[in-house]
């Protein structure tokens, strides 16, 4: 059989084998056609995730039950009680972290669900470096919790480090952090209790005959991945892989549809003997034999992340996401293993929530891999064999934004050149990613494709008025202008911590909450204190609008000075105008003090 040399290379995942690649790593493979690898990772670095405190969810299925990840970029997030209600209800026992969200961890409390917390990437320098710094995040984010009858299992340190996108950014930080968390651990007497590991992007490993007997780890990184992978081995953890199938149909138009799937009519694959149905199969067992290779033959294996996508790409759908989540879940629950390794294997699923926040660089499908839309409502039918129905539980009590939409106005002409503007502007900052070829809203026409892009940026601002006007070409209807499969959604209410485009995480709207305070309590010592209802309403008013328009300069990292600034600088604009509307006299001078002017050129995205 012929082999087949390919690049692969992504941002969310990637796959190794026939068609073999992903998203955002590179790597080079030879692969035989029919016999796909995959692997997947995530882009999400700390500072991305600083700016959504409540996450998101994925899942698991292991030898002790059901368990799920809980991701962050979600312009509107679930309350994480409502997220723990639906873990609960669903049958799910286990819940993986990116961090370790105090919110999420506090709602978890007496669940008795297993707890896997992370560190960030962008920590791990800080963890390689420092013993007290690596003893601090314990106490903090596992002791503290632990107390609180969190049930934390397992501290992830980093998330696909090795990726190969990343150009070895944390080869040498990896490793110590590894080491200064466990002796963190060990000193605070919780190393029997709590293990670590190291989540891996599959293209951690490779083979060089295209079947996974040729398995062995990625010949540039193998000494750090040895040395981390034994050192997991020798303090009995877990080595935990993200793998990918959907990647592969992704990115090799001419890879087989069927061997994606664990019930496919593909042609199977024969490594001497042994004989391979399915891709899922073949990556895992590539993975054992580069294990066994190493001296490991019988180092515990969790695939952190397995899943499809239900839109954005043509082979993104309910159909095949239905299908194949089902597929895996049936799989597993057999608790036949693969034919390398026997028995049940433990798995986390990908992922329960939708996340709109999720960078598209891999592809449109990204922030589709959800189980359920962003409102914790399912997508299809799902037997997970935990529940009495065998149906999906959704979420519930939840509150919805009013039933309106922004549209595309009748009387607007086509031609008018602010509406490719205006949409360019509103797919940027809302999400366009269900427009296109083979998606859920590929079949709109062009008036209503429009409608979609204002629609996704109107319901992701709040419903604000000033989000549904682009120049004289949007109105608001009550009129619901779903079709068919397009889905032209109303948007939840925004928890406190979540729509962190408009106002941050759960501190920033108490910080703001408090800046409200010290205006008022400024601005009638300053004299306008009859302004200062209005004034507030208005300023209010224009950090929420402003608030879409100012990436990449979120509001957390504008210092407070700025925005009082920024707010008494408005109160100041609107006494004048207040003053001149009764009979005063307008200064003919700018009212903005030099600190307000140095102030806005730094940050003047936020103080408009």
């Amino acid at each position: 059989m012929k082999h087949l040399f390919v690049r692969s290379s992504r941002t969310h995942s990637q796959t190794i084998g026939l068609g073999g690649s992903f998203f955002k790593k590179k790597g080079t493979f030879f692969l035989k056609p029919y016999l796909l690898l995959s692997m997947k990772n995530p882009y999400t670095t700390g500072v991305c995730r600083i700016f959504v405190l409540i996450p998101f969810l994925y899942w698991v299925e292991s030898v002790n039950g059901i368990g799920a990840n809980w991701g962050t970029q979600s312009s509107h997030p679930l309350p994480p009680e409502t997220v723990v209600k639906m873990l609960v209800d669903n049958g799910i026992q286990k819940v993986k972290l990116f961090d370790a969200d105090y919110g999420a961890l506090r709602a978890l409390s007496k669940s008795r669900i297993e707890v896997m917390v992370g560190i960030p990437n962008d920590l791990l320098a800080t963890m390689a470096t420092s013993t007290k710094a690596a003893e601090k995040w314990v106490s903090k984010n596992v002791s503290t919790h632990l107390s609180n009858s969190v049930n934390i299992r397992y501290v992830a340190v980093g998330n696909e480090p090795f990726l190969a996108t990343y150009n070895g950014s944390f080869l040498r930080t990896t490793f110590p952090a590894l080491q200064n968390i466990q002796t963190a651990l060990v000193k605070a007497g919780l190393a029997n209790r709590v293990k670590v590991t190291v989540p891996q992007n599959a293209d951690v490993y490779e083979s060089s005959t295209g079947v996974p007997s040729g398995g062995d780890f990625r010949a540039d990184i193998h000494d750090y991945i040895f040395q981390i992978t034994k050192f997991l081995n020798d303090n009995g953890s877990p080595f935990t892989v993200n793998i990918y199938p959907f990647i592969s149909l992704y990115i090799d138009s001419n890879f087989p549809v069927e061997y994606a799937f664990f019930d496919g009519q593909a042609t199977p694959v024969n490594d001497g003997g042994t004989t391979y149905t399915n891709m899922f199969d073949a990556n895992y067992d590539t993975l054992v034999w580069a294990l066994q290779k190493n001296g490991l033959p019988n180092m515990g294996i969790i695939v952190g992340e397995i899943g499809w996508p239900s839109d954005g790409d043509r082979n993104g759908n309910n159909e095949y996401a239905q299908r194949f989540m089902q597929g895996f879940m049936t799989r597993t629950a057999g608790g036949k293993g693969t034919p390398m390794r026997q028995g049940p294997i433990e798995a986390y699923l990908f992922s329960l929530i939708d996340e709109d926040e999720k960078s598209i660089q891999p592809g449109n499908f990204e922030r589709h891999w959800g189980v359920f839309y962003y409102d914790g409502q399912p997508k299809y039918s799902l037997n997970l064999g935990t529940t009495t129905t065998g149906a999906l539980v959704p979420a519930r009590d939840l509150k919805y934004l009013q039933r309106k939409w922004c549209v595309l106005k009748d009387s607007a002409k086509m031609d008018d050149p602010s509406i490719s503007q205006s949409v360019s502007y509103a797919c940027a900052l809302g999400d366009c990613t269900s427009l296109g070829y083979g998606t859920s809203c590929g079949g709109l026409d062009a008036q209503q494709n429009i409608s979609y892009a204002f629609n996704s940026y109107y319901q992701k601002n709040n419903q604000l008025d000033e989000a549904c006007k682009f120049p004289n070409v949007s109105t608001v209807t009550k009129d619901d202008p779903s079709t068919g499969t397009c889905r032209f959604g109303i948007m939840i209410e925004p928890y406190y911590s979540g729509a962190h485009k408009l106002l941050g995480s759960g501190g920033y709207v108490a910080g703001l909450a408090l800046l409200l305070l010290t205006v008022l309590i400024r601005t009638k010592a300053a004299g306008f204190a009859p302004l200062a209802s209005d004034g507030l309403k208005i300023w209010t008013s224009s950090l929420i609008r402003v608030a879409a328009e100012c990436s990449p300069v979120h509001p957390i990292q504008v210092p407070w000075s700025s925005i009082i600034i920024g707010a008494l600088h408005t109160l100041k604009e609107q006494e004048l105008k207040t003053s001149q509307s009764r009979g005063g006299v307008h200064s003919p001078h700018s009212s903005k003090t030099h600190a307000a002017e140095v102030e806005e050129e730094r940050y003047g995205c936020w103080l408009r």
